[in-house]
């Protein structure tokens, strides 16, 4: 008698993925735990909220890594995209001045690979050690014919935490503040669907060494978390504007938080472009406007303070391990940004 379906047959194999929660639950572990009240494995996750905030706010967020993916999928290396999905969310909620709490993830595949799961998770532990943040659970779920071969998707979700009062929104911002540059690591998370495309097209492959520089170390080079540096800012110092530089670069970017009648003048002679930026433009023949508006260009976070607090501010992050480059000033005009030199 022939043998009916099973679960497992259908491509769901229920036992290696308990096995995986299993090492999972050991992983998370070595990630910041202060506030959980709760393991993995359970229906939820339980987090104790800090005292000490007169009119304590939650803030949220959800990003993903993108086609970013794509390239440690070609490359076989899944350790550095963890910290990716971190960065993502976390430097978005420091925007408005908030400290990142707990972080959740969602992996999703067609078929369960143990070993991609393991290194993708060791990276989420890691980047939630660097933004010191809880990692509170997750999902893994497997879904074959949604994805194809050991294809697999993230989504990550973080929560923090911020006084009322010490909102950052931006609203402030005038003519004659001043805008700070915080260097990325190179390409972060964005743009990678043309970047593939401009790889691929001049047929370069993605092990190569170019100028003396790997290539696939550089592809996969982690986003950078910027929270214990802003942390520090933020407790001393009265920040206006902070603006996570993703895809849409600068131009895309940092008008979210410019209010109505304020420009930012950005003069690119002060920015450090890293060498995998000028790759890419040359051997893609992108043109240098599309290249500014769609990668962050070697700036990752964008700081705006005011004229007479600039030194302090160069000062806190310098000792927080950052390189600060004042790259420009707000002026009137019309809400936007200007690219010059």
């Amino acid at each position: 008698m022939e043998e009916g379906w099973t679960y497992k047959k259908s491509g769901v194999d229920v036992r290696l993925a308990e096995s995986a929660v299993e090492r999972i639950r050991e992983l998370v572990g070595k990630a910041p735990r202060s506030g959980v009240l709760s393991d993995i494995g359970g229906y939820a996750g339980l987090y104790r909220l800090p005292e000490g905030l007169r009119k304590p706010c939650l803030v949220g967020s959800c990003d993903g890594v993108g086609t970013k993916l794509k390239v440690a999928a070609r490359l076989n290396r899944h350790d550095t995209v963890g910290i990716d999905l971190v960065a993502m969310c976390v430097n978005d909620i420091l925007c408005v001045g908030a400290r990142p709490l707990f972080f959740l993830d969602y992996y999703a595949c067609g078929g369960l690979d143990r070993e991609h799961l393991e290194k993708v998770v060791q990276g989420i532990v890691e980047g939630c050690r660097l933004a010191d943040c809880a990692l509170l659970g997750g999902e893994t779920a497997e879904m074959p014919g949604m994805y194809r071969g050991s294809d697999y998707d993230l989504a990550g979700f973080v929560v923090g935490l911020v006084d009322q009062e010490k909102i950052v929104d931006g609203s402030t911002i005038c003519p004659g503040d001043r805008i700070i540059g915080l260097p990325s690591s190179g390409l972060h998370s964005n743009g990678f669907s043309l970047i593939r495309k401009v790889l691929d097209a001049a047929e370069v492959a993605y092990e190569a060494r170019i100028d003396g520089h790997h290539l696939a170390t550089e592809l996969l080079l982690p986003t950078r978390i910027y929270s214990r540096s802003l942390e520090k800012m933020f407790r001393s110092l009265p920040v206006k504007g902070v603006a996570h530089i993703t895809g849409g670069g600068i131009p895309g970017n940092l008008p979210r938080i410019l209010p109505k009648g304020c420009q930012a003048l950005i003069e690119k002679s002060r920015i450090s472009v890293p060498w995998i930026f000028r790759f890419i433009q040359e051997i893609g023949r992108v043109p240098g406007e599309e290249m500014w508006q769609t990668f962050n260009m070697g700036t990752g976070m964008i700081v705006v303070v005011g004229q007479g607090e600039v030194d302090r501010a160069r000062s806190i992050l310098i000792d927080a391990g950052e390189r600060p480059v004042e790259i420009g000033e707000i002026i009137a005009g019309e809400q936007g940004v200007v690219l010059s030199g």
